[in-house]
């Protein structure tokens, strides 16, 4: 993909002919081997690091005029700091590997109120100013080396690089997920919003099972917007996502089927499963088997019943480790049986919003497992009813 990216984008492609060294690192931009002076006035070598705004396969207009640097701060010949790009300094984390020291602003001197119209011209701009005083002091220094860098990017899941983490500078964050083969046991409204959070990360694997069709009333409470010609196909559900979210990722592995007690053997090799089944009857083998194979999951609920010409909703998220699993049967915190003769749950009133609301909570929770997010509540089991606006969490866990 790194290669792939340069040879389309002619601003990189300059960079690289040119004789810099260019490297694409997690959607970052580095150049290495520019010459700059120290303190001491010793002439040494750093890398800057840029973000990387993409158009597909290709570089757009740079999304800010700063950048990042790794080495010492660089001076000019008699060691006093550069003035003009100075911004601030602290080591900072930007992906596994990638820890820069410094970053700088400066903007076009054409343009001082833009930006750069490519990543040619911001590069350029800042090796100027950096490199003069080393180069006037040695006059072989140069960030021309030639030097092929071979790419170290590992196969990525996406079809294109991930530009929002690195834009916000959490990649290393982001890369907690990226170990995690994660099932969705039903994939008609919440489960397919799951699937739309869960396709944006960088996770290895993700199946999905189920085995009913993706009919009209399907598209209503869905992401995306499907077409008629679509609709007509009948499509299994876990088929009809798998196509559409292969735009963006691979590794997405649809099943057709139900999960019986003769089938179960799908899940052993997943790390986590979300099960988003309506019929309660159907999670009473699924639970018993994910907890014999030790694999955490997330079970989703959602009551949604009509009061005085309204709705009203109860949303509930109830997760299961092997830190705590007590709770699922001696408190009940999820049902195992189905109320057949409830009027309400045979008419099954699902609205998008509260779905994606209710896939919302279950993949924060499951990012709080790993460590995406802080988590300082350690909940199990939490509520959210609509009407009185209240989210409780319960069921808490000492770490």
């Amino acid at each position: 993909m790194s290669h792939q990216l340069v040879n389309h984008s002619p601003d990189l492609l300059k960079l690289r002919n040119e004789g810099y060294e260019v490297e694409i690192r997690d959607a970052f931009l580095l150049v290495h081997s520019i010459p700059y002076v120290n303190q001491n006035a010793e002439v040494k070598s750093g890398t800057l690091v840029s973000e990387l705004t993409l158009s597909g396969d290709r570089t757009t207009t740079p999304g800010s005029h700063t950048i990042h640097f790794i080495g010492e701060h660089p001076c000019n010949k008699d060691g006093s700091e550069i003035a003009q790009i100075k911004h601030q300094s602290s080591t900072q984390k930007l992906a596994e590997g990638l820890i820069v020291n410094h970053s700088f602003s400066g903007r076009p001197y054409d343009k001082p109120s833009k930006s750069y119209d490519d990543y040619y011209e911001k590069i350029t701009r800042y090796v100027g100013v950096i490199s003069a005083p080393a180069q006037s002091l040695d006059k072989l220094a140069s960030p021309k080396t030639f030097k092929v860098i071979e790419s170290t990017d590992e196969e990525s899941v996406f079809n294109y690089l991930d530009t929002n983490s690195s834009r916000a500078e959490i990649i290393h964050i982001t890369n907690k997920l990226k170990s995690q083969k994660v099932g969705i046991v039903g994939v008609g409204g919440t489960g397919s919003y799951i699937l739309d959070f869960l396709a944006k990360t960088p996770v290895s694997e993700i199946h999905l099972i189920d085995n009913d069709e993706f009919l009209q009333h399907n598209a209503f409470r869905a992401p995306g917007a499907a077409s008629i010609t679509e609709l007509q196909e009948k499509a299994k559900k876990v088929t009809y996502h798998q196509r559409n979210y292969s735009n963006m990722r691979k590794k997405i592995f649809a099943h057709e089927m139900f999960l019986t007690e003769e089938n179960l053997g799908l899940l052993a090799d997943l790390t986590f499963v979300f099960i988003c089944l309506d019929k309660a009857e159907m999670k009473k083998f699924i639970v018993a088997k994910l907890e014999e194979l030790g694999i955490p999951f997330i079970d989703v609920g959602m009551g949604v019943k009509v009061v005085d010409d309204k709705l009203i909703a109860v949303i509930r998220t109830t997760s299961s480790t092997s830190d705590k699993r007590d709770h699922v049967r001696e408190k009940h915190r999820i049902s195992f049986e189905d109320p057949e003769g409830d009027p309400d749950y045979l008419t099954n009133i699902q609205i998008a919003e509260l779905n994606a609301l209710n896939a919302a909570f279950a993949v924060i929770r499951w990012k709080k497992f790993l460590g995406f997010y802080h988590d300082s509540e350690h909940e199990f089991h939490s509520t959210y009813t609509l009407n009185a606006n209240l989210l409780l969490s319960e069921e808490t866990y000492e770490a």
